[in-house]
């Protein structure tokens, strides 16, 4: 097999460089030696082998194995020369920038037989990296305003030739010549100082109009306009953003009373806590009370994770550094179907059980700026290991002035995100709103909780309901019915936030569409597990109406709300076999709040149906918008400055009218 080096010519500029020697090495030799070549003939001399690892400052090293798959051995050639400038005295240097210029050659021999040559041609220039003694002085940076801060951006490395840039003063006219074709060109090469397109010398080059010759400048290149674009002037201290809220790590004690939104403060000087959803979603426990902001929250917890909340003997500042003690009530939680979740694979052994809080529920007693009491009602239960808790937190901010707890939907109008007031006037349970489904666990409608609708905030919710193969058909409406019919027990609801239930002039009928065919007991073709006309959809569709402002805020209110049902087909799911088990069957309810105007729309005439050319939502002209500028509408200029161009330009037409044929002529006569 032959060997060859890979490369077989190298061209060295620094002080070490390697090559592979590819082929069996067994018993090869290397040898490397300086070799001048003939200057008449061009003919490199003829060389023996001869085993040598160094010639003069080069030193061999190898051949080292590197590839055994492709037989491959590495072959490093290195300068053990000291490549920094001479001072005044040195001697192991270099005496001038181009320090070695020597051509080497690597032979590989077995024996006395040359197997394969190197050729290296080596042109190593002196290291120019900055060594002495760093001035303290400043650098004095000029003033951008009248010379560039940079005259040469390719010089970027202190006391060093930086190569291919031609404006660097530490490049000597030996290390030009190297990159003399191929410099940087245009500002970052050196040309700092670019011809602008307002120069009169640029007429030759650029497609200049007619009438540059009167307007162009005359002035020297290094006086660019571009001179100072990036310089701001003065520096002013950073100052922080009007957005950026400094931390408060000291709460300061209320003493004038509570603002709206301001935290509710202990006669520790501590903000009051309550567990609380961040904007994450997230329960955070350490979450301060605001003043008048009710809110009520689920978190879930297990009993590894369970926390207890502030103590409820903690004493409240009123606001006027006066105390509130809380009023605390204690009860047990009967039915925890609403709380827990116990998991299908728990085991009957004996697991540990806690008495925890389940929920609390907070009504604060307000008049002007301070909290006058503080009612707490506690629910407690016991909590064992493996089960999921959802606990529940409220806060509700009560008027000493108000004469009823139930809690206002806007005044006079509804909010969006208050609930729906409703009232059933044919029965004597107290109904106060519409409700929807809010499942937990595996969101059997067995086990769902409510939750009201909220003006303005279109839901969609639904339970599952377990539906036996056997079930009678009849039977399955009537229990669907019922279900979706308990979600609004009212027969009317308030017109606005703060309807009063007694006066039937602030309230509006429900409008039902019950379902038919609740009676039939046929199935689909008389087939088992199927049955036809299941009500299993409550629609609900509230239609609301701005009527007014208040202090410029819209008032809404409610005209008509209409409930309906939309049917399906149930059909038992099986599997390969028909097991003897429930099936589901999704039962939904969706609200929708439709806006209308409050009054109906002007009519349009048949003049603005056949012609539309004055209709500027129908064409791009506008002529009824002619004078649109001159308007107080028009807010694009100060109303003075467009008052006075309409002067001027009435001025012009008005000129132009008397200087016209027709009017000269009348003046002549």
């Amino acid at each position: 097999m032959s060997r060859v080096f890979l490369p077989s010519f190298i061209h060295m500029s620094g002080p070490m460089v390697s090559s592979y020697l590819v082929g069996n090495s067994t018993e090869v030799f290397l040898s490397i030696n300086i070799i001048h070549m003939n200057t008449e003939t061009g003919i490199l001399p003829l060389l023996k082998c001869s085993e040598s690892n160094r010639s003069g400052e080069w030193h061999l090293n190898g051949p080292e194995p590197y590839d055994v798959y492709m037989n491959a051995s590495k072959v490093t050639i290195t300068l053990m020369k000291n490549l920094q400038l001479c001072s005044s005295n040195a001697t192991d240097c270099c005496m001038k920038p181009l320090c070695v210029v020597e051509t080497l050659q690597v032979s590989a021999c077995r024996g006395s037989t040359m197997l394969a040559n190197l050729l290296i041609q080596a042109e190593i220039y002196a290291n120019s990296s900055f060594t002495g003694n760093v001035s303290e002085n400043a650098t004095h940076i000029p003033n951008q305003v009248y010379q560039p801060l940079g005259s040469c951006p390719c010089n970027l490395t202190a006391g060093t030739c930086d190569v291919r840039c031609c404006c660097d003063l530490e490049c000597t006219p030996d290390m030009k010549q190297l990159f003399s074709g191929s410099c940087f060109a245009g500002i970052f090469g050196g040309n700092v100082n670019l011809p602008f397109e307002q120069l009169c010398s640029v007429q030759t080059t650029n497609s200049a109009p007619d009438w540059f010759p009167f307007l162009c400048v005359q002035s020297p290149l290094n006086n660019t306009p571009f001179l100072g674009y990036f310089y701001h002037g003065s520096v002013s201290p950073s100052q922080v953003s009007s957005f950026k809220i400094p931390l408060q790590t000291v709460p300061e004690t209320p003493s004038s009373g509570y603002k709206q939104g301001d935290p509710i403060m202990t006669m520790e000087n501590e903000y009051f806590i309550i567990r609380q959803k961040s904007m994450a979603g997230q329960c955070i426990g350490n979450a301060p009370v605001a003043f008048l902001q009710n809110f009520d929250v689920k978190c879930v917890t297990s009993l590894s994770a369970y926390k207890e909340g502030l103590s409820h003997n903690v004493l409240i500042n009123s606001g006027t550094k006066g105390t509130i003690q809380q009023n605390v009530i204690y009860s047990n939680v009967t039915d925890v179907r609403n709380f827990i979740t116990k998991p299908e694979d728990i085991q009957p052994t004996e697991v540990l059980c806690v008495n925890v809080t389940f929920a609390e529920h907070y009504m604060f007693i307000w008049k002007g700026k301070t909290i006058e009491e503080i009612n707490v009602t506690v629910l407690l239960g016991e909590l064992c290991d493996g089960e999921i808790l959802t606990q529940r937190f409220a806060v509700n901010f009560v008027s000493f002035n108000s004469t009823s707890t139930a809690e206002l939907s806007g005044n006079p109008g509804y909010q969006v995100g208050k609930p729906v007031r409703a009232v059933n006037i044919s029965s004597s349970d107290t109904v106060t709103t519409l409700k929807l489904w809010q499942p937990v666990g595996r969101g059997l409608c067995t086990s769902a909780t409510f939750t009201p609708v909220l003006f303005g905030l279109n839901s969609l919710s639904g339970c599952i309901l377990e539906v036996d193969i056997n079930e009678d058909c009849s039977q399955l409406r009537e229990d669907v019915t019922a279900r979706l019919n308990s979600l609004i027990q009212a027969t009317h609801v308030g017109k606005r936030g703060n309807s009063s239930y007694g006066d039937l002039n602030d309230l509006v009928e429900i409008i039902r569409l019950d379902p038919s065919n609740l009676n039939a007991n046929t199935s689909v073709g008389n087939l088992k597990g199927i049955c036809s006309d299941i009500p299993a959809n409550l629609n609900i569709r509230i239609i609301t109406a701005d009527v007014g402002a208040v202090e410029g805020i819209s008032q809404e209110e409610i005209l008509g709300v209409q409930i309906s049902f939309s049917t399906v087909i149930w059909q038992f799911q099986c599997g390969i076999i028909c097991e003897n088990k429930s099936s589901p069957l999704p039962l939904t309810a969706s609200v929708q709040f439709i806006k209308i105007p409050a009054q109906p729309p002007i009519p349009m005439t048949s003049f603005q149906i056949n012609y539309t050319e004055y209709d500027c939502n129908r064409n791009e002209i506008c002529w009824p918008q002619l004078f649109y500028p001159l308007t107080r509408y028009y807010t694009g200029e100060p109303y003075s400055q467009c008052l006075a161009k309409g002067l001027v330009l009435a001025f012009f037409f008005l000129l132009a009218a008397v200087l016209s044929n027709p009017c000269s002529k009348i003046l002549k006569t």
